[in-house]
């Protein structure tokens, strides 16, 4: 038996003729058939499953969300069928066509890779489908046209409960990205940095009684990848505090904003883009300094001590 990352994957195995069978669920297996002439779907049903989607204890927004387009689409569902009803067409037709019809609608939806990588949204995009990577940008949407028909036509929210849920979650995205850029830039500066320079500071010593010890010429050769290391934590620690720096200003300049929509723009284009710029230096020095001194849990530590 072999794993694939995706199902795409496994049915280019099997066209390939790497593996005998590939098992997986029945609608894409009949999209990969309908694409690879010489696939066909066994008759046999290995397992059968029921599906559900999972929602975090008290994420009441993500399923409130999901409840109202659930319901929007099962009451347009409903009345779909009650037409063709109305027209004549037998009750089991008329759902088994709308099933058939709404399949084919949603294929445009339906991927098989990893919904965060960069392959989907080169996909999404060419598909034509939405895909919005800012946050205050994708909050907005709660208070447009389609939205609104939903969450207030299912009446889940009525207008001003709408509009207050969006200013809640502008804040609290504010909020999360104000807390993490200051917990990250507290880290930095009093965590990372001093380790970093303590690190350095013993080769800085090694170098120096190596030069006791060898020749000039000697010295040259040994020391050449011990100064590479020094020279390049030294690039890291600069660029973390002229970052934690910068950081710290951007906050200010957006604590000021007077309007909370302005605050979270002004979070996500100027804020939070320091978070990740910090910690790919900080990332550097975790695999440049002595574990024993490194002041926080290493990744791999994270994932396989146990």
């Amino acid at each position: 038996v072999t794993a694939y990352e995706t199902g795409a994957v496994a049915v280019m195995a099997l066209v390939n003729g790497q593996v005998d069978a590939v098992v997986i669920d029945n609608e894409p297996a009949k999209s990969y058939v309908a694409q690879n002439p010489g696939l066909k779907i066994l008759d046999t049903e290995f397992a059968v499953e029921d599906y559900a989607i999972a929602v975090g204890k008290g994420n009441t927004e993500l399923l409130n969300a999901i409840n109202a387009a659930m319901a929007n689409q099962l009451n347009e569902f409903r009345a779909s069928v009650e037409k063709l009803m109305e027209e004549g067409v037998g009750k089991d037709e008329a759902i088994f066509r709308l099933l058939k019809e709404t399949i084919i609608a949603s294929e445009a939806i339906r991927f098989e890779g990893d919904g965060y990588s960069e392959e989907w949204r080169q996909e999404a995009a060419r598909r034509g489908l939405t895909n919005i990577c800012h946050v205050p940008e994708a909050l907005m949407h709660y208070v447009d046209n389609q939205s609104k028909s939903v969450l207030i036509g299912e009446r889940i929210f009525n207008e001003t409960e709408l509009n207050s849920r969006l200013e809640v979650e502008l804040e609290k995205y504010t909020m999360k990205v104000q807390i993490e850029g200051r917990v990250l830039g507290d880290l930095a500066i009093n965590h990372i940095v001093p380790t970093a320079v303590t690190y350095q500071n013993r080769l800085l010593e090694n170098l120096c009684k190596m030069k006791e010890i060898f020749s000039p010429e000697e010295y040259e050769v040994l020391s050449a990848d011990r100064k590479e290391l020094i020279r390049e934590i030294s690039h890291r620690v600069t660029s973390i505090k002229v970052l934690v720096r910068e950081m710290t200003e951007a906050r200010k300049v957006a604590n000021h904003k007077d309007n909370y929509k302005e605050r979270a723009f002004e979070y996500e284009e100027k804020v939070r883009p320091y978070l990740d710029k910090i910690r790919d230096h900080i990332d550097h020095l975790e695999m440049e300094v002595d574990d024993e001194i490194w002041p926080l849990p290493k990744y791999r530590e994270l994932l396989f001590t146990k």
